[in-house]
């Protein structure tokens, strides 16, 4: 029962704790008397190390720090007991079956991905439904039979095993995919004739974070790999110095040529991208996760041609496009934070040389290729996708007509085609596939999949709300319709909030079915992200993170205050950043929630860099080994502000032993942390998933496992009622 009282309340508790918050610091949690209802869980006994750490003079204790070593035989035996604990919680919620019953109808439809052109054949990716993994396919005609080219589910029983990228080679003839195992980042690539349907002999290991760029020849590929790690703790081992490779068709990996490297920056990442006309390598070289990149090309047309840097400094991000000879199209937001498009003639490289096509415009741009001798690009509009036709002298020829509220994926291809195909998907719009004809801008459907629910019960709503320092802030709001403003709506709200990563509107059976259950799902559009450009990434970054995180509390006050929901209906998600975000959002302010579920995410923000690929995350994070940004790190790090004896929400944990990006060592730590935290009845529990990695290539089975566990947990702790009864209406 939440009348309007009660609510006033709330919001007068909410008002007391952002003043103490700023009188105390953004990390403050307050102590709370917690609801005497209930009995605590008993759990794992974890045992405490008298582990501590000197961070620029101030001691920082890490009595979890065991739980790092994934491969030792106390931490299997403490995951095994977690997950008894957590399956044994979790098999007592009587809506489960229900809910993963109506997940897996609901899923069970086709999914296709967007179509490319290469060598006189289409090909595209095709999911009959409850597959494990996407089918690739083949057909020369559109109106051809689809012939199957790789079957990922045929590599492994269980469809742990996935396709982790495809490129054809410019004749057509070969395809080069690389398959990753149980989620895991590391690659490797093989080689299939596609007129055969067989693999070659050519088998590339070592690769991550890496891109395929065929020669116009056909005759090899370049790509990018580490040295070879020590498989005993190659999922832990921090990765560095990245190198550049190429690849001949019909030798072994021995005998790859080294393209480019850099063995006095061992942070620096190296992408390559082959033109479409043969001549060029372009070389992107990364430091890190910011979008800031140096831009380097090799000409290919001359045996014994060298390297040369075009922006040798990462001031600003470029995206290469297309070239026309000897002049190169960029997507680049130097001087222009929105992102502008300009040309380069390498011949004449110098700033003062550049050409601004299509200038800096109030939206942001998303992406842009050259198709049909136009630029085709793609904007975000308030985090939802706009499309703009240009010539290459950047006169504007049309916009493309959308749907509605969504998002738009593809619209690639080369300079010479007169068609694309894109992908339009809404919160409640299944991705269809269009085909688009550049010369009259019309766009048919190719592919449009039927799914077991009537759009039409279903609204999207976007909502501007001020964050604490006066920022204005979109979200989604998605519900049934005559969504009543008592209170009572069991709501979950999902936010991201880093690395220039924009959440916009897409299809998920899994958020169909919390709707259906009578949930209210929430997308809120933190700074961090790239909705609105540089900008505003930079304003959730650093020094600035605590931007982000009053960006997504600023969220559920709104929601709270309107009446959507109140504290005790209200769930928060987020997973990998927005795992480090929900983490961040229950410690400073635990009484605003009844659940939260942190996925996969970064809670020890003072050791992440030291695993994996975690060092690249300084550029959004920064580094406790800077004076400065320790003092911010520690002051939201989740795991370092858990309050022995606060009431913390209800909470599941949720990793997975082979992820490689983020270590499930931060949801161990954080999880054990959080149980001898609590100061309430609620649970804190930790589901920790076997032979699967950060969520790339999860099989079907084990995302409706998942979505069913995260339901039902939600269903339990917020008082959704008979998920049974609630659950597909009329279906």
């Amino acid at each position: 029962m939440n009348n309007s009282n009660e609510n006033h309340m709330t919001l007068r508790h909410a008002t007391l704790v952002a003043l103490l918050a700023a009188a105390f610091g953004a990390n403050t949690a307050l102590a709370q008397s917690c609801p005497a209802n209930g009995s605590p869980l008993t759990y794992p006994v974890t045992k405490k190390l008298d582990q501590t750490d000197n961070y620029h003079g101030t001691t920082v204790a890490d009595p979890y720090r065991w739980l790092e070593d994934a491969n030792s035989a106390e931490t299997k035996e403490w995951v095994t007991a977690q997950n008894q604990v957590t399956q044994a919680y979790l098999a007592q919620i009587p809506q489960r079956a229900a809910i993963r019953e109506r997940l897996t109808k609901l899923w069970n439809y086709e999914r296709y991905s967007v179509p490319g052109k290469e060598g006189g054949r289409y090909f595209y990716n095709r999911n009959d439904g409850l597959q494990n993994q996407s089918v690739l396919y083949t057909l020369k005609n559109l109106g051809d039979t689809p012939r199957i080219l790789l079957d990922p589910n045929t590599m492994s029983a269980d469809g742990t095993v996935a396709l982790a990228g495809t490129e054809v080679s410019p004749d057509g003839k070969l395809l080069a995919y690389s398959v990753a195992a149980s989620g895991s980042d590391w690659n490797e690539i093989k080689v299939r004739d596609i007129e055969s349907g067989k693999d070659l002999d050519d088998h590339i290991k070592f690769v991550k974070f890496s891109s395929t760029a065929w020669t116009k020849d056909g005759k090899g590929f370049f790509y990018s790999r580490y040295d070879e790690p020590k498989e005993a703790t190659k999922l832990a081992d921090v990765n560095y110095f990245q190198k550049l490779y190429f690849h001949r068709i019909g030798t072994p990996q021995s005998a790859d040529t080294l393209v480019y490297e850099r063995q006095d920056q061992k942070e620096w990442g190296f992408g390559g991208q082959t033109t479409d006309d043969g001549r060029y390598l372009i070389i992107t070289t990364t430091k890190g996760t910011a979008p800031k990149y140096r831009v380097s090309y090799k000409d290919l047309s001359k045996p014994d041609a060298k390297v040369i840097d075009l922006v040798d400094n990462f001031d600003a991000g470029y995206t290469f496009i297309d070239n026309v000879g000897s002049v190169f199209y960029f997507s680049t937001d130097r001087k222009a934070p929105k992102k502008r498009i300009v040309a380069i003639d390498v011949s004449k490289p110098a700033e003062s040389n550049w050409k601004e096509i299509v200038a800096e415009s109030a939206d942001t741009l998303a992406g842009a290729d050259i198709i049909n001798n136009q630029l085709v690009l793609k904007y975000l509009k308030d985090a939802r996708s706009v499309v703009r036709v240009h010539d290459l002298k950047g006169k504007q020829v049309r916009e493309i007509a959308l749907p509605g509220i969504g998002s738009v994926g593809g619209l690639e291809g080369k300079r010479g085609d007169t068609e694309t195909f894109y992908s339009f998907a809404g919160f409640t719009t299944p991705t269809t596939i269009y085909r688009l004809n550049l010369k009259d801008g019309k766009s048919s459907v190719f592919r449009q999949p039927k799914v077991d629910f009537n759009p039409a019960e279903y609204e999207t709503r976007q909502q501007f709300y001020t964050s604490r320092d006066g920022t204005k802030v979109p979200m989604f709001i998605v519900s049934k319709k005559g969504l009543k403003l008592d209170g009572s709506n069991p709501t979950y709200l999902y936010g991201y909030g880093g690395f220039n990563i924009s959440m916009t509107p897409g299809f998920s059976p899994a958020n169909l079915a919390w709707m259906e259950m009578g949930g209210v799902y929430v997308v809120a559009n933190l700074r961090g992200g790239g909705e609105y450009g540089e900008a505003w990434h930079q304003a959730g970054t650093k020094l600035q993170k605590q931007n982000v995180f009053d960006d997504f509390i600023g969220a559920a006050e709104w929601l709270v205050a309107n009446k959507v929901t109140s504290p005790s209906k209200l769930a928060i998600g987020g997973g990998s950043n927005g795992g480090l975000l929900v983490g961040a959002a229950m410690t400073q302010r635990p009484e605003l929630f009844g659940a939260a579920i942190p996925a996969v995410g970064v809670m020890d923000m003072l050791r992440f860099h030291k695993f994996t690929i975690g060092w690249a995350w300084t550029s959004d994070y920064g580094s406790s080994e800077n004076p400065d940004e320790f003092k911010a790190l520690v002051k939201y790090s989740p795991l370092h502000n858990l309050k022995a004896g606060t009431c913390y929400p209800a909470t599941m944990v949720t990793t997975a032993d082979h992820d490689d990006r983020v270590v499930p060592a931060h949801s161990f730590k954080y999880a054990a942390a959080a149980q001898a935290a609590q100061g309430g009845a609620a649970p804190i529990l930790i589901r920790i998933e076997t032979k699967a990695g950060h969520g790339a290539g999860k099989p079907t089975t084990k995302q409706i496992e998942e979505v069913a566990d995260r339901w039902g947990f939600l269903a339990r702790e917020l008082k959704v009622g008979d998920g049974a009864k609630a659950m597909g209406g009329s279906n």
